[in-house]
């Protein structure tokens, strides 16, 4: 007996949705039929490039035919987004953040619940397969207790490949809140929640230039920390260091390293969905752990395909809003961090997510 498909409705038709619309047909659980933009000419547009009913905003979510609202919105008005998908009696999945204010995105959790309707919230590269197949590692013991996170993304910014680099140096942005969740979820996700958190952030680059599309050469000011470092108490103790910054102009840097009392794990770009996924255990050699990929179902989209999938089977949904919520106040709480110069105790707690059993790669031998 086959499942039924949840239909999608997207909100914002920008970069990131032609990703999402284009792998949609790689996951049976769901079907974007719809889209809708704050600029009707782009939503018309897409539409006809992807074989979409194109709608006014209003119009897509009070659409009795769509189950499930796909928020691409740029960060500043996911909230907002969000609210009136909820309202609309939708299911929201939303790109992240799920807010730019730890307040903002805690009380769409609370109004999801009251209406008995669901919150989805990406990144969801953890659940592909090279960091499900590190959730493995980690889970059998490979590198003994978890120590301790490395965690670093230094890059020039977006301006070079993003027409709108600017919204992406304004509030609700900068490196920890438009990177860092990628970062901050994958340690949620393999290590445990984040429990408390010390900051330093700094501006080197005040006014930068857009470098493609229609506004080239228009000069903008960054009004948000560009270069970011901090130190993060995990669950159990684990301790993290993290350094996200858009101000290294020749440099990209995209490190996660997880350390253990008996071994190391290095992990690819938590951003990608590609990458090696290498062990070192006690004093041995390197080695690349054999990963089983699930082909074009390692694509962003399967956050929403769990998320479809956990509707209709009645259990929780991995890439939740309570763990997007989490992510907010984390990035939120360095910030605070950095700006008081005093410790900042996280008042969310978020249980790690359920593996993803089926296809996750072991290694072919374990170490001794």
């Amino acid at each position: 007996m086959s499942r039924p498909r949840m239909n999608v409705g997207v909100v914002g038709c920008g970069v990131i949705a032609r990703h999402y619309v284009e792998h949609a047909s790689a996951f049976a659980s769901f079907g974007v039929v719809a889209c809708a933009d704050a600029a009707a000419d782009v939503a018309q547009a897409f539409g006809a490039a992807h074989g979409l009913k194109a709608l006014e905003v209003d119009a897509l979510l009070a659409d009795p035919d769509i189950d499930i609202v796909l928020n691409l919105t740029p960060p500043a008005v996911h909230a907002t987004v969000v609210r009136a998908a909820l309202d609309a009696g939708k299911h929201v999945y939303t790109e992240k953040p799920l807010a730019t204010d730890p307040a903002d995105a805690s009380q769409l959790l609370v109004h999801a619940e009251r209406r008995g309707l669901r919150i989805g919230c990406a990144p969801d590269i953890f659940l592909g397969s090279e960091y499900q197949a590190a959730r493995a590692l980690i889970d059998d013991g490979a590198i003994g207790t978890p120590l301790s996170v490395s965690a670093s993304m230094l890059t020039g910014g977006i301006a070079t490949w993003h027409p709108n680099p600017d919204i992406f140096y304004g509030p609700g942005a900068g490196p920890l809140l438009d990177i860092g969740p990628y970062y901050f979820t994958a340690m949620a996700a393999l290590i445990g929640p984040v429990r408390r958190v010390v900051g330093f952030a700094t501006t080197r680059v005040t006014e930068r230039a857009i470098e493609i599309g229609p506004r080239s050469g228009e000069r903008f000011a960054v009004t948000v920390p560009s270069h970011t470092a901090a130190t993060l108490e995990l669950s159990g103790g684990v301790l993290a260091s993290v350094i996200m910054s858009f101000e290294t102009e020749d440099e990209l840097v995209t490190d996660l390293t997880i350390h253990g009392t008996h071994g190391v794990l290095a992990l690819p770009d938590p951003n990608t969905f590609a990458g090696p996924v290498r062990l070192r255990q006690g004093r041995g050699e390197w080695r690349d752990v054999p990963v089983v990929s699930r082909g074009a179902r390692d694509t962003r989209g399967i956050g929403l395909h769990d998320f479809a999938e956990a509707i209709v089977e009645g259990r929780p949904h991995r890439a939740s809003g309570a763990l997007g919520s989490h992510v907010v106040e984390t990035a939120c709480a360095v910030l605070e961090a950095a700006a008081s110069g005093a410790p900042v105790t996280l008042r969310s707690d978020v249980e790690r997510p359920a593996p993803m059993h089926s296809d996750v790669a072991q290694l072919a031998e374990r170490d001794a």
